[in-house]
């Protein structure tokens, strides 16, 4: 079992959009996928028309794995199953700073999914918490989309201090060039610089796309509804990115 974070100090740049469609694409490569939900706002089960979760107990690691498989939902894409959100989630923070190893309890938490999947994608919290370093602790792979901007420039360079100063393996790493308007002279300039000081960016590029967006109307990956549209073409063709590269998780 593989676990891959969708993850970003920064909001607004594709994340979710990314969890959703790659845990499509995994599914429809023949893996067992759990998109785990960890972000409050509850977005990535809301594409899936499922429901926030029900609260759970959160005394130590067994309680925790207990209760989010008791919330996990079948999608409408058989493979796929979700275990939603809940706003209850914004106390893992206290829960976890309550207990011994605090930083690695996720990992022991996901661990008790292993016989049933063959991935666990999570999309994360917006921010450097407690809980997001148990999702660093935890992960095979970190996908971070970086909007070609200098703003999200900045929070990549901030994570990546960050994992130089707690001693984290920076190569867990994998940023890509998220919501890319080509006609912006920024965008192609930054586009063009950033991964010569990030030699992990990965090669492909995901648009900016209003068919991203009416994703919220029908409710379902971008995949699941389009498949020559730009931005679904860049889902797909990250997907197979990924898969093309044993090193890199898969």
């Amino acid at each position: 079992m593989k676990i891959i974070s969708s993850y970003s100090i920064k909001g607004g740049v594709g994340k979710t959009a990314l969890a959703v469609n790659l845990a499509f694409a995994f599914c429809e490569s023949g893996r067992r996928t759990l998109l785990l939900d960890l972000d409050p706002q509850g977005a990535a089960a809301f594409y899936f028309r499922v429901g926030s979760a029900k609260k759970i107990r959160m005394n130590d690691h067994q309680s925790i794995a207990a209760g989010l498989r008791k919330n996990i939902r079948e999608s409408d894409f058989p493979g796929l199953d979700i275990i939603p959100s809940n706003l209850a989630y914004r106390n893992l923070d206290v829960v976890l700073d309550g207990m011994s190893k605090s930083r690695k309890q996720l990992r022991k938490v996901l661990e008790e999914f292993k016989p049933d999947y063959d991935v666990i994608l999570m999309d994360c919290p917006p921010n450097i918490t407690l809980l997001s370093e148990n999702i660093f602790r935890a992960s095979d792979a970190i996908l971070v989309p970086v909007i070609p901007t200098v703003l999200s420039q900045r929070t990549l360079e901030q994570l990546t201090s960050f994992f130089y100063d707690e001693e984290l393996p920076c190569e867990l790493l994998r940023p890509f060039f998220s919501m890319v308007q080509k006609r912006n002279r920024m965008h192609r300039e930054i586009m063009e610089q950033l991964p010569l000081a990030y030699p992990a960016f990965l090669k492909t590029v995901i648009p900016f796309s209003v068919d991203v967006e009416k994703m919220g109307l029908r409710r379902m990956p971008l995949l699941a509804y389009s498949t020559t549209c730009e931005a679904a073409l860049a889902y797909r063709a990250l997907c197979n990115e990924i898969l093309s590269r044993p090193s890199l998780i898969l």
